[in-house]
């Protein structure tokens, strides 16, 4: 049995990685850019997805070959043995997961496995099924975090083999056979320590794993045959059983490990101006309502530097209903925004083609220049040209998400000489209206105009008044500047893909500091 302990101490590897690393509350504070909930009907979808629904189990289960079965007793004393002991098929497997707080996650799967083999009694031969129903279920909590280390103890682990039916097909054998039933309970105990949490990663040791074989039940239902094959079975399992499906589910859990640490680690490109990197943050914690995990986002341009943002905590609103709860905060926006929203300056004749209300902002020009500019009447035409200055910085509050950001707007004419006359630079203050919606897993932003402020910042004609040029700047920058704004966002922000849970039927909730999609 030492070796089948071994095997079965690395049952637990991949949820004492990532799914019971958890019992850290969210006063930890861990300033992150992005925080999300996951309840436990969505880890329930994944993990059934990934190890039921996709075939895994029953792949990895599909090589099981148990050890031949050699007994001396049986009927009239002739020996009997089972040979070809295998796995034909895992019927109605599931599974199931509840979140305990103060303790961890508490995981069940279980599923009835098909066996087939030659059963031999003296010199008489035939086949054999045995129908075995299979029910794991383990507490797992994780204690004593210092320094990016953290114990993690599996408590009250027990598999259960609920009713094993013994069937003898067909021959003389046969007719001598009937059914069994027999419930065993297996407790399997360990002790799991999570080390060096390092860039998102976090290393798992399985240590002192224990398996008990405790009660075990047998009803016979008929027959003189079922005697001798009882005996047998049961020694059986005793022996070998549970060291045989320790490491086929450790073989199962390690690439559902693989498949799902992935979606928690990627670098995902922002169109062709950057990327996002999603990480882990911390190890994820957990209440008796959800699963807590606090993701970085780095925003990195291309071939440049990553783009800082601080972050504070930020309280998620509350699950309900909804299986994914995703709060990014407005410092990581506006850092992807800084990434999105990179527009060269934009320069351009003031004719109607371009912006409809060219001649009104002409005639206004005119309106305002000194009496003894002569050439701000010539026929050199007017020539406009835009320029983002500094950052955006999106602003959220309760059901408000803002976007503010400066344009400086030069009107200037070129003289025949070739030198450039500056008849006015203004500076516009703009409060874009942000209208949030989620498409293709990204979070798109849509722009509006709500208000603009003016500012002269100065004038090679003497200008010294600008308040009838406010309604003229604001058509402009709505007809030529939001145009190539709302193109720069509309490549959208890249999520992440939390446990691979999709984005659909979403909705968006904004509240001070923190814009919340709920799933």
């Amino acid at each position: 049995m030492q070796q089948g302990n071994l095997l079965e101490m690395t049952m637990w590897k991949l949820f004492g990685i990532f799914f019971f690393c958890g019992l850290f509350s969210p006063s930890q504070e861990v300033l992150s850019g992005l925080s999300c909930a996951v309840s436990p009907g969505a880890m329930q979808n994944v993990l059934s997805d990934a190890i039921i629904h996709n075939g895994l189990l029953q792949q990895h289960l599909q090589g099981l070959v148990l050890p031949n079965i050699v007994g001396d007793g049986g009927l009239l004393s002739s020996p009997t043995s089972i040979t070809g002991l295998h796995l034909v098929k895992v019927q109605l497997p599931k599974l199931s997961v509840v979140l305990l707080s103060g303790i961890g996650v508490q995981l069940t799967i279980a599923a009835k496995l098909e066996l087939s083999g030659n059963c031999l009694v003296g010199l008489l031969s035939d086949l054999i099924d045995i129908l075995v129903d299979v029910n794991i279920t383990a507490n797992i909590k994780c204690t004593n975090f210092e320094s990016g280390t953290v114990q993690v103890v599996i408590e009250d682990c027990l598999c259960i083999l609920g009713a094993i039916k013994i069937k003898i097909l067909s021959g003389l054998v046969g007719l001598l056979s009937d059914l069994i039933d027999i419930l065993v309970d297996v407790n399997i105990t360990a002790n799991i320590k999570c080390t060096n949490f390092e860039s998102g990663t976090v290393q798992v040791v399985i240590e002192d794993c224990l398996c008990i074989l405790g009660a075990i039940k047998i009803k016979i239902l008929s027959g003189l045959l079922s005697l001798s094959v009882n005996d047998i079975v049961l020694n059986q399992l005793r022996a070998t059983l549970p060291g045989l499906l320790c490491p086929v589910v450790d073989i199962v859990i390690n690439l559902v490990n693989i498949q799902l640490m992935g979606t928690l680690n990627a670098v995902i490109p922002v169109g062709t101006a950057g990327t996002i990197h999603y990480q882990l943050a911390s190890l994820p914690f957990t209440s008796g309502l959800f699963l807590g995990l606090d993701l970085d986002g780095a925003v990195k341009q291309v071939g440049g530097s990553i783009i800082p943002h601080d972050s504070s905590a930020s309280a998620l609103p509350p699950l309900l209903d909804k299986l994914l709860v995703l709060g990014l905060r407005q410092s990581f926006l506006n850092a992807v925004l800084s990434l999105l929203i990179q527009i060269p300056p934009q320069t351009f004749p003031c004719s109607p083609e371009i912006f409809s209300g060219a001649s009104r902002l002409q005639e206004a020009i005119t309106t305002l220049a000194p009496g003894g500019c002569s050439s701000c009447r010539g026929t050199s035409p007017l020539v406009i040209k835009l320029t983002l200055s500094g950052n955006p910085l999106i602003l959220l509050e309760e059901n408000k998400a803002t976007v503010e950001l400066s344009v400086m707007i030069q009107l200037l004419i070129e003289r025949l000489d070739g030198s450039i006359l500056n008849l006015l630079l203004l500076k516009a203050d703009l409060g874009l209206n942000a209208l949030v919606s989620i498409a293709g897993g990204k979070l798109v932003l849509g722009l509006s105009l709500g208000s603009t402020s003016l500012s002269l910042e100065s004038s090679d004609i003497g200008i010294s008044s600008i308040s009838n040029l406010k309604p003229h700047c604001s058509s402009l920058l709505t007809e030529t500047f939001l145009p190539l704004l709302n193109g720069a966002l509309g490549i959208g922000i890249p999520l992440p893909n939390v446990l691979g849970i999709p984005l659909i039927k979403v909705n968006v909730q904004i509240l001070k500091g923190l814009l919340v999609i709920l799933v």
